[in-house]
């Protein structure tokens, strides 16, 4: 018997969310992914055998989880709390609160902390290992400049984007204040800041279909290599129509990326080489997430509206597994014309 090819737009996992996706990760460990969503849960899937492993609901709308290892996670949620998730169990426990919701999660192996971002205007970082309650596990908190919006780790960096178009980048074994102060390069508000899996920079996405690349090192040589590029556009009688681009995800082997955009279109993109490699073909609605999983061997999809226009009726909320062929992710090797002989 033949095997037969998965749809285009790769494998749709079963029992998805009932309302919009906030965000989706695949573990460092295995093929589980975990998956936040304003419908108050948060879902542990494995990704290959297409099978919903856990549920975890919560007080109010889930806007962002992370993996702390293979049997357990965080969530951030509207409640203001912050969440730890015990797969095996399928109990969770409330690690600590902001004053508003808190928007973004994400678990330092480097320093052994949880950082959270709310739209309380502050940055906290949490022990788990703390014994329970929240006093213990508090390590510190951390005024920003405006509403948290997106954070991105690699090695002891933090990068936090927040309103106002406001960029702090810190060395986490400093948290007293930012290593860098900055402003985004972009007019707009920014959607989704990843850090480069080698960490020399990051990547910064705004609601007006741009993605700009910068580098941390202030040096003129390498301020010199920064640059922003349009995306998640299209022409329609002579105007253009621009999307947010909402999501970012390096790919872990050959550092090029995924961007996805509310025009319900992934593209991959060579960030040296300043070239796009691969489009998808079109999903039902708006991205709202991608993950790469840990070998790059496999891409998931929110294919879930945003809400960018308000309400109206959308297509379902749904999760895509794709498999990613070398081709579609791979830099291109550069020609050079042969030199005279």
């Amino acid at each position: 018997m033949t095997a037969v090819p998965p749809p285009a737009p790769g494998r749709e996992l079963a029992n998805p969310p009932s309302d919009g996706i906030s965000n989706l990760r695949f573990s460092n460990h295995s093929d589980h992914l975990l998956v936040s969503s304003w419908d108050k849960s948060v879902r542990l899937y494995d990704a290959s055998a297409n099978a919903l492993r856990g549920e975890f609901m919560h007080g109010g709308p889930v806007l962002d989880c992370c993996f702390h290892d293979d049997s357990s996670g965080f969530s951030a949620s509207a409640d203001n709390t912050v969440r730890r998730l015990v797969f095996s169990s399928n109990k969770e426990d409330i690690l600590g609160r902001h004053d508003a919701p808190v928007r973004c999660v994400e678990y330092s192996y480097a320093a052994g902390q949880l950082i959270t971002g709310s739209w309380d205007k502050t940055l906290k970082c949490w022990d788990p290992r703390g014994a329970s309650g929240q006093d213990r596990t508090l390590v510190g908190t951390y005024p920003q400049p405006e509403r948290v919006y997106s954070l991105s780790l690699v090695g002891n960096r933090l990068v936090v984007a927040t309103a106002g178009r406001h960029v702090n980048v810190y060395d986490l074994r400093n948290m007293s204040q930012p290593e860098q102060r900055r402003e985004s390069s972009l007019k707009y508000q920014t959607r989704c800041v990843r850090c480069y899996p080698n960490g020399t920079g990051y990547a910064l996405s705004s609601v007006e279909g741009r993605v700009a690349m910068e580098f941390f090192d202030l040096s003129e040589a390498s301020q010199a290599k920064k640059y922003a590029f349009k995306c998640h556009r299209k022409s329609e009688a002579g105007r253009d129509i621009v999307y947010p681009v909402n999501a970012i995800a390096f790919h872990p082997v050959y550092g090029t990326f995924a961007t996805g955009g509310c025009d319900g279109y992934v593209n991959v993109w060579d960030g040296n080489n300043k070239k796009r490699l691969y489009q998808y073909s079109k999903y039902p609605t708006s991205i709202a997430a991608l993950s790469f999983s840990r070998d790059g061997r496999l891409l998931a999809v929110a294919s879930s509206y945003t809400f960018e226009e308000g309400e109206k009726p959308h297509e379902p909320d749904a999760i895509y597994v794709r498999s990613v062929n070398e081709i579609e992710v791979k830099p291109k090797p550069k020609v050079y014309p042969n030199p005279p002989a």
